[in-house]
């Protein structure tokens, strides 16, 4: 027993120091693609899903998006937060040039023509370039 949780502690530490080394460990110039989006039917799950569904599209046909992060506000009573979104998505992008791609490619162009525009009354976009 003894011997297993050593073992256990010690690939759990090597693990932990690769990290700065995975391919998803965030880079200086990556851009970060922040979008949130206000459902013309505020809090309809349905609506939301379907959101979240073309969201996932996007990192499933477009090469160019390295990761995606999509889900709902998480519900909050601080002032400085603003929860008042229905979905958003974080995407992450090599460079600027990756991001330019991804927003004239026909899998982003559907998502937005059948799906968002739809079913959104605001979308607010905000680009990061990573330190």
């Amino acid at each position: 027993m003894k011997n297993a949780r050593i073992i256990l502690f010690v690939a759990a530490a090597f693990l932990v120091s690769a990290c700065s080394t995975c391919p998803f460990a965030p880079k200086a110039g990556e851009i970060d693609h922040i979008v949130l989006a206000w459902l013309k039917k505020p809090g309809d799950k349905a609506d939301q899903a379907k959101v979240i569904a073309a969201s996932k599209e996007l990192k499933v046909g477009i090469k160019e998006v390295q990761s995606l992060s999509v889900g709902c506000a998480l519900p909050s009573d601080r002032a400085v937060v603003d929860d008042s979104f229905d979905v958003a998505l974080v995407m992450r992008f090599k460079n600027a040039a990756d991001l330019a791609t991804y927003e004239k490619h026909p899998v982003h162009v559907k998502a937005v023509t059948e799906v968002l525009k739809p079913l959104t009354k605001q979308i607010r976009v905000h680009d990061l370039v990573r330190e």
